[in-house]
């Protein structure tokens, strides 16, 4: 299981918005009757410049003293609706506009029966701000000030999730290697051939990663996150000095943080115990690992879950069978990890010189039995049977060995 984070930013800045009495109504040429109705939509917006979502668009024939037709205002600062035709005054009043107040008002608007007109309410025009008190005007050029500097954060933050996107696809792919390799090739490609396919894919999505974050992480220096797969694009390429100094850095920024993503916390952790395993640092990965356990309790029977696999993978036999140990503690019904745990201590099995059996730890026919019942038809399910077999060992009833052995 992959968690998928994104960075969020939202703009601060808020509308400067007027209560304004209805001006005198203006004379007006009487509406001509008409069966049929006109519609107007358009968009609401504050003096700073952004959409006004919230409050009411109403049309009025005596200068928005009287509401004649009245369309809400939605989140986006959007509005529509139907009115009879003729020339009206529209009117915009916010949520808590006082009544008999109004916003703002745009004399003219001409409804024409079967047309749609598309008339926005822009507060962000001259004549509008021409009516606003010294104060207001200051007020509305810090705010202006405000959200130009956080809509420039949110376009990076914008592009910053379309590369985490980007990552998470990679780590897709990554985890697809293998079958992306078999269907290109085609069933009768060679072992070496396959799994140089695969290395091949892997070290194109590990490269595209550490060149997005490293990118990235230029841009923004301060997001954990964006370390976090740094290193583990540096860890995919081997390239384990640098790997290191970028978990580091995202546990170091991350720790500081005023809140924590103890799940950030917990990859970082979780990387660096990969990485002092492969280079054989047991301590230091028991370390790391317990320290992303600790952190995301969640996600710790993963963590520990890697940690063995991860040591079988490297053959340090006694590391692989405590680490399995240490996980089964908090997950014991994943098979995988008796399996791990006995092929740790099988190694220390001996032979005995009478009978030439070999003579199995009792910890590893434990782990064996637990393995068989859990997982009867197992993929390790006929290699372990077997060596029970050979250590004289009855093999579990609810094993039934494949055909073809």
């Amino acid at each position: 299981m992959k968690r998928v984070f994104s960075l969020l930013l939202g703009l601060s800045a808020l509308p400067v918005l007027l209560a304004l009495a209805p001006p005198p109504a203006p004379a007006q040429a009487p509406s001509q009757p008409s069966d049929k109705m006109g519609k107007i939509h358009g968009q609401v917006i504050n003096p700073t410049g952004q959409p006004q979502g919230g409050g009411t668009v109403s049309l009025s024939t005596d200068g928005g003293h009287t509401l004649d037709f009245t369309f809400p205002v939605d989140s986006t600062g959007n509005y529509s609706g139907e009115a009879k035709p003729g020339t009206y005054t529209l009117v915009y009043r916010a949520a808590d506009t006082p009544e008999g107040k109004m916003v703002d008002s745009i004399r003219g608007i001409k409804i024409v029966a079967g047309q749609d007109l598309d008339q926005d309410d822009d507060m962000s025009r001259q004549d509008y701000i021409n009516n606003m008190t010294a104060d207001e005007k200051r007020q509305l050029d810090e705010l202006k000030k405000q959200n130009s500097e956080a809509l420039k954060a949110n376009q990076l933050i914008n592009a910053l999730n379309a590369d985490l996107r980007a990552v998470s696809q990679d780590k897709k792919d990554l985890d697809g290697a293998s079958g992306t390799a078999a269907q290109q090739l085609g069933p009768n490609a060679s072992k070496a051939d396959l799994d140089a396919k695969v290395n091949e894919i892997k070290t194109a999505k590990y490269t595209d990663i550490q060149s997005l974050m490293t990118k990235d992480t230029g841009l923004k220096p301060d997001e954990a996150l964006l370390w976090v797969n740094l290193g583990f694009a540096q860890a995919g390429l081997k390239d384990y000095d640098d790997a290191i100094a970028s978990y580091k850095k995202a546990l170091d920024l991350e720790s500081a943080s005023k809140k924590p993503r103890m799940a950030v916390i917990g990859q970082a952790n979780a990387g660096l115990g990969e990485i002092y395993a492969r280079q054989g640092k047991v301590p230091e990965a028991n370390a790391a690992y317990d320290a992303a356990a600790k952190a995301d309790p969640t996600d710790a029977p993963l963590f520990l879950r890697n940690e063995a696999v991860i040591f079988y993978q490297e053959n340090n036999n006694a590391a692989e069978a405590a680490a399995a140990d240490e996980a089964i503690k908090i997950d014991p019904n994943q098979a995988i990890l008796y399996y791990i745990k006995g092929q740790g201590l099988v190694a220390s099995a001996t032979i005995d010189p009478k009978t030439q059996r070999i003579v199995l730890p009792p910890d590893c026919v434990a782990a064996y039995e637990k393995y068989l019942e859990l997982a009867p038809d197992g993929a390790y399910a006929n290699e372990v049977a077997g060596i029970l077999q050979q250590a004289g060992e009855k093999v579990s009833s609810s094993y039934k060995a494949s055909k073809s052995h």
